[in-house]
């Protein structure tokens, strides 16, 4: 289609992953259940749970690009579980961009965005895509309301310009679970549209999604 927590228990918090990824697989698992797993065991006076849900919010905040610094940051995260959490990221970032996933339609990305489904706050992404319709990179633009204060075209396309992206897909989740775009939404996708017309960059797209499903600007005859 595309063109171009203090009251659980150690073996609570623990084990659910690690039971979870048994059955179901690590697909299966949330952000911070990964996290989870790898860092095996919380801190002083901080339990797995939480230093996981904070690696995962400095992940985002950070667009994945981490630094030893950063991780040494947080209280409960030493020199060791800072090294080892890089070390899988190195590791899965080399061993999967050589096989970037090509986009060919909406629902390809949802394996992509699953992930973000149960944010408690509306995350705005975006997605680079190179000019055989793959992957280049996920980012976090912004966290809250969407509207044309939180996602400006400049905070939008300034990396994108960087990735020498051919084009791009437009993501944000709707924790409600509605998946009807608002009118702030449509205005948005109509002002970055623009934008990226100016730039060369071709916004293909327009995501909302939930943990009920997703709603696609293109789909819905929206995206002009």
């Amino acid at each position: 289609m595309y063109n171009n927590t203090r009251n659980n228990s150690f073996s609570e918090l623990y084990e659910k992953p690690r039971e979870k990824i048994t059955r179901q697989g690590p697909g299966a698992l949330k952000d911070w259940e990964l996290t989870a797993l790898l860092l095996g065991s919380g801190g002083k006076d901080r339990d797995v749970k939480t230093l996981s849900f904070e690696l995962v919010s400095l992940m985002d905040s950070k667009n994945n690009c981490l630094q030893m610094a950063d991780l040494l940051n947080i209280k409960g995260i030493g020199q060791a579980r800072a090294s080892l959490f890089l070390a899988a990221m190195e590791l899965a970032r080399r061993k999967l961009y050589p096989n970037r996933k090509k986009i060919n339609h909406p629902k390809d990305l949802m394996m992509h965005l699953d992930q973000y489904a149960d944010r408690k706050q509306e995350c705005f992404f975006t997605l680079s895509l190179s000019g055989a319709n793959e992957i280049q990179r996920i980012r976090l633009v912004s966290q809250g309301i969407v509207n044309r204060t939180l996602v400006h075209p400049r905070e939008v396309f300034a990396d994108l310009v960087s990735d020498r992206a051919s084009s791009v897909i437009l993501a944000h989740n709707h924790p409600s679970g509605n998946l009807i775009p608002s009118p702030e939404d449509r205005e948005v996708t109509t002002r970055l549209k623009q934008s990226g017309e100016l730039l060369g960059i071709e916004v293909l797209d327009h995501i909302i999604f939930s943990d009920r499903g997703y709603y696609s600007f293109l789909e819905g005859g929206e995206m002009g």
